[in-house]
């Protein structure tokens, strides 16, 4: 029997319920646990986060080096350009207006509190030859 059953992603704010909001509506989510300090989401697909009170909190602000990157979520997505819309219209930015160079189609964006993540689309899978 595992010792740890599952991990949950926590993002501090200074308010998780108007947050929260944002990211039930981009997971498709609800709400399975809330208190005071915080709030946690599990997503249809099973993803679960959690959005935590810290009235300190201060956004990140990658890519500047000051208060970089703390940590981040990626979003695997069929469809980039639907997903980036969604995003916006939830209160959400892109951060970079072209896609990263690599083997995946990816686009980096930042919820209504400054935390950044990404959208990703996987590549199809080449059908086997032969």
């Amino acid at each position: 029997m595992a010792l740890v059953e599952a991990g949950v992603v926590v993002l501090d704010c200074a308010e998780p319920e108007q947050l929260a909001e944002f990211y039930k509506a981009l997971l498709d989510g609800e709400e399975t646990y809330v208190n005071a300090n915080r709030v946690e989401i599990t997503g249809a697909g099973g993803t679960r986060l959690a959005l935590r009170r810290d009235v300190n909190a201060t956004p990140p602000s990658w890519p500047r080096p000051e208060n970089s990157l703390q940590a981040h979520l990626d979003f695997v997505v069929t469809d980039l350009d639907e997903a980036e819309r969604r995003v916006v219209s939830l209160g959400g930015r892109p951060l970079e207006a072209k896609s990263a160079p690599g083997p995946y189609e990816e686009r980096a964006c930042s919820d209504p509190a400054g935390h950044s993540f990404t959208l990703r689309k996987v590549p199809a899978p080449a059908p086997k030859q032969g």
